[in-house]
């Protein structure tokens, strides 16, 4: 359970993530496919939970930075900030996986990898 299970998930999609230590990994070159970041490439960082699949990563972190920094927004939606964990350089979009909704039956690393997909380019 955990990252390595998150790892291999990611290995099982033709992806390859770098091994940040602790229970962070970044997807690198990362190419957002529609939206109005079309065609941007980004690292992806995301903190993987120790007892994942039962629980989802938390929202992703960002290099190079996509948004302003807002972190009083009133809504996830609207919240974005410095990386606690990861870096200055990197941006966290509070953007969770959507409460209640982490499928029971398909708790895996290509559900989880969609919802960042479609966050990227709904931005």
């Amino acid at each position: 359970m955990g990252k390595d299970d998150f790892v291999s998930g990611l290995k099982g999609m033709g992806s390859e993530a770098r091994d940040l230590g602790e229970n962070r990994v970044a997807i690198e070159n990362y190419v957002i496919k529609s939206g109005r970041f079309n065609g941007r490439i980004v690292t992806v960082g995301i903190e993987i939970p120790p007892d994942f699949p039962v629980t989802p990563p938390t929202g992703p972190h960002i290099t190079p930075c996509l948004l302003p920094i807002n972190p009083n927004g009133a809504t996830h939606t609207d919240r974005t900030a410095p990386s606690p964990s990861f870096g200055a350089e990197w941006q966290y979009l509070s953007r969770p996986f959507p409460n209640g909704s982490w499928p029971k039956t398909k708790r895996t690393v290509p559900v989880y990898m969609s919802f960042i997909r479609q966050l990227l380019e709904t931005l």
